[in-house]
C-alpha cells in the first residue's frame, strides 16, 4: 500500500504504456487482449455454425485450413470440430469475457471509485497482465496444436485419448491465467478494504464496485480448487492415474495405469466451473445497477437490498455445483439437495429484477446506447435465469442435459448478458478512459441489429434442445430424428452471421472515436461517482488531492438540490424531510 501511494509517473515508453504499473494503464491493456480475444472467439462460433448449418458442403468458409490439413472433399472432421467447440469456449470464458468485465473494469475503476491514487499494489498488479499475455500465448499454441477435449476436459478423453501437446498447452494456458486472476483478486480486495477514500463506506461504495469486491471474494475461494484438478489432470497425462478408471481400454488396449476417480475431476471442476458464472456475471449486475440509475435519472432502488442479495448468491454459488452432475448418477438424497440448494440462488435474482423495475419505475429514462444495451441485460438474463430453473429440477435436468437447450441457456445467462453488459460498459466508461465520445447513432444501430439476430440464435437452441439435439456433433444429418429440424440450423446461422456483422459497427465506432470522436467532457452523463470529477482521461495518480466522501453514490434528482445530480464530494445542501430519506436509501 505504500507502494500505492509512493510509485512516480514513468518516463521511459515502455515504463509508460507497456510494462506501466498505472492501473488505467493496465486496465486498457486488458480491454484491448479482451477485444481481440472476442473477435478470434466470435469468428469460431461462426464457422461451427456454417460446419451445423451445412456440414456436407464442400464450400468450406476456412478453405486455406482445408487444403493445410488435407480435409477430404473439403469437410471439416469432427476432430477439428471439437477443437473449434474447445477453444471458442475457453477462449470466451477466460480470454474475452474475463479480461474485458474484470480486468478492465476492476483495473480502472477500483481506484478511481474509491477515492484511490491506485491499487495497493502495482507492480504484482502489473506482473498480472503479464502472466495474463503469457496464458494468452499458450491458448493461441494450444489452438494451433489441437486441444480438443472440450472447455470442461474432462478425463478420460483429456488424458488418454487426446495425445496432442496442444492439450497440456491449454492446461497451463488455464494455469496461468488462474494465477493471473488471483492476483488480481488479491489486489482488488486489499484496495477496496483499505484505501477506500476518507468518507467512503461501505454502505457509499457504487454497486459496481460491490459486484467486483464480490467476484476477487469468489476468485479467491474457488481458483485454487481448479488450480489443483488442473495440475493433477496434467500429471494423469504424464502417467498417474488420479482420475483414470481401473480396466479402461483405449483403442482395444488395458492401461496400465488405474484405480482413479473419473467423477473427483467433475466435482473439482464445478466447484470452481459454477461460480465462475457468478464470477463473470456479478460485475455485470453492479454496471447494471449503477446505469440505470444514472439513466434514469433516479437513486439506485433497493441499494442494501441489491448488495446483501449479492452476498447470499456469493454464498450459495459454493455448494450448488452438483447440479451440473445429475446425470452422473450421484446419489437421490444428495441430487435433491442440491436442486434444493439451487432453486434457493432464484430468490436473491428475483430481488435484483425487482429493484432494477424499481429504479426504472417513472424514471427520466434517457435511451442512450449504454441504457439499451443495459436494458438488453435484464431482458436476456431474465431469460437465461427462468430456463435455469429447468436444470436446477433433476427430473427435467435428466431430459435436457447435453443437448442445446443446455447451451441456449448458458448462452443466455453468459454470453448475452455479459456481451451486452461488456459493451454497454465500453459505451459508458469510453470517454473517461480515451477523452473521446463514441457515436452515438451507430451505438444505438449496434443495439439493435445485436439485439434481434441474438434472439434467433439463442432462442433456436431452447426449440432444438426441445426437440433432442445434442451438443458437441460435427454433423446432425447423421441422425434421422434431427433431419427434420435441420432448418433450424440453418436458420440459427443465417441471425448468427448477422450478429456477427453488426459487430463490425462496433469495431468502426471504437477505432473512429479513439482518434477522431468528439471530445468528451468531465462529466458527459450527469454521474454522481467519483471517477467523473477527474479529467478525462484521468491523470497520473487519479487525483489532485484526496477526495473526501459526504454522500452516498446515487443522488438523483433531488428535489431542492440545484441539479438533478449530486456528486459524491459535493457538500450538503438544504434539504428537507423528503430529501433526507432519500439520501438515507
Amino acid at each position: 500500500m505504500a507502494e500505492a501511494r509512493g510509485h512516480h509517473e514513468p518516463r521511459t515508453f515502455l515504463g509508460r504504456y507497456i510494462f506501466s504499473r498505472d492501473h488505467k494503464i493496465i486496465g486498457i491493456q486488458f480491454l484491448f487482449t479482451g477485444l481481440f480475444f472476442l473477435l478470434l472467439g466470435g469468428l469460431m462460433a461462426l464457422v461451427i455454425r456454417w460446419q451445423l448449418a451445412w456440414p456436407s458442403d464442400e464450400t468450406h468458409p476456412l478453405p486455406l485450413l482445408a487444403k493445410w490439413y488435407g480435409w477430404e472433399g473439403g469437410h471439416m472432421p469432427p476432430t477439428f470440430y471439437l477443437t473449434l467447440i474447445t477453444m471458442h469456449g475457453s477462449i470466451m470464458i477466460f480470454f474475452a469475457i474475463t479480461p474485458i468485465v474484470i480486468g478492465f473494469l476492476g483495473n480502472y475503476l477500483i481506484p478511481l471509485q474509491i477515492g484511490a491514487k491506485d491499487m495497493a499494489f502495482p507492480t504484482l498488479n502489473m506482473l498480472s497482465y503479464w502472466v495474463f499475455f503469457v496464458a494468452s500465448v499458450c491458448m493461441i499454441l494450444a489452438l494451433i496444436f489441437g486441444a480438443g477435449a472440450g472447455w470442461t476436459a474432462y478425463p478420460p478423453l483429456s488424458v488418454v485419448a487426446t495425445p496432442s501437446i496442444g492439450q497440456d498447452l491449454w492446461i497451463l494456458a488455464l494455469a496461468l491465467m488462474g494465477v493471473s486472476s488471483l492476483m488480481g483478486a488479491i489486489n482488488y480486495v486489499t484496495t477496496i478494504i483499505q484505501l477506500r477514500a476518507p468518507g467512503m463506506t461501505w454502505g457509499r461504495l457504487p454497486l459496481t464496485i460491490w459486484g467486483l469486491f464480490y467476484t476477487a471474494v469468489l476468485n479467491l475461494a474457488v481458483l485454487p480448487v481448479i488450480a489443483a484438478g488442473l495440475f493433477l489432470l496434467l500429471l494423469d497425462r504424464w502417467g498417474t492415474s488420479f482420475y483414470i478408471p481401473e480396466g479402461l481400454i483405449v483403442n482395444g488396449q488395458r492401461l496400465d495405469q488405474g484405480g482413479g476417480a473419473v467423477l473427483l475431476y467433475q466435482h473439482l471442476f464445478w466447484f470452481f466451473g459454477h461460480p465462475e458464472v457468478y464470477i463473470l456475471i456479478l460485475p455485470v449486475w453492479g454496471v447494471v445497477s449503477e446505469l440505470l440509475a444514472v439513466f434514469s435519472r433516479k437513486p439506485a432502488f433497493g441499494y442494501k437490498a441489491t448488495v446483501i442479495c449479492m452476498g447470499i448468491i456469493v454464498g450459495l454459488s459454493l455448494i450448488v455445483w452438483g447440479h451440473h452432475m445429475f446425470t452422473a448418477g450421484m446419489a437421490p438424497m444428495l441430487s435433491k439437495t442440491f436442486m434444493t440448494l439451487t432453486t434457493l440462488i432464484s430468490i436473491p435474482s428475483a430481488v435484483f429484477f425487482l429493484n432494477w423495475l424499481g429504479t426504472l419505475w417513472k424514471g427520466d429514462i434517457h435511451l442512450t446506447s449504454p441504457m439499451l444495451f443495459t436494458l438488453g441485460i435484464v431482458f436476456v438474463f431474465a431469460i437465461g435465469g427462468l430456463t435455469g430453473l429447468f436444470h436446477a429440477a433433476e427430473a427435467v435436468d435428466l431430459y435436457v442435459h447435453d443437448t442445446y437447450f443446455v447451451v441456449g441457456h448458458f448462452h443466455y445467462t453468459l454470453a448475452a448478458s455479459v456481451l451486452f453488459g461488456s459493451i454497454a460498459s465500453i459505451y459508458y466508461w469510453f470517454p473517461k478512459a480515451f477523452g473521446r465520445m463514441m457515436n452515438e447513432t451507430l451505438g444505438k444501430w449496434h443495439f439493435w441489429l445485436t439485439f434481434i439476430p441474438l434472439q434467433g440464435v439463442f432462442f433456436g437452441m431452447f426449440i432444438q434442445g426441445a426437440h433432442g439435439h445434442m451438443r458437441r456433433i460435427a454433423d446432425p444429418t447423421l441422425y434421422d430424428f434431427l433431419r427434420p429440424w435441420q432448418s433450424y440450423n440453418v436458420f440459427i446461422t443465417y441471425c448468427a452471421l448477422a450478429l456477427g456483422a453488426a459487430q463490425l459497427l462496433f469495431v468502426a465506432n471504437f477505432v473512429y472515436s479513439l482518434f477522431a470522436g468528439r471530445k468528451a467532457e468531465r462529466n458527459p452523463w450527469g454521474a454522481t461517482t467519483l471517477e467523473w470529477t477527474v479529467p478525462s482521461p484521468p491523470p497520473h495518480g487519479n487525483f489532485e488531492a484526496t477526495p473526501v466522501i459526504r454522500r452516498w453514490a446515487y443522488d438523483y434528482s433531488l428535489p431542492e438540490a440545484p441539479r438533478d445530480y449530486l456528486v459524491q464530494t459535493e457538500d450538503e445542501v438544504p434539504v428537507g424531510a423528503e430529501v433526507a430519506a432519500a439520501q438515507k436509501r
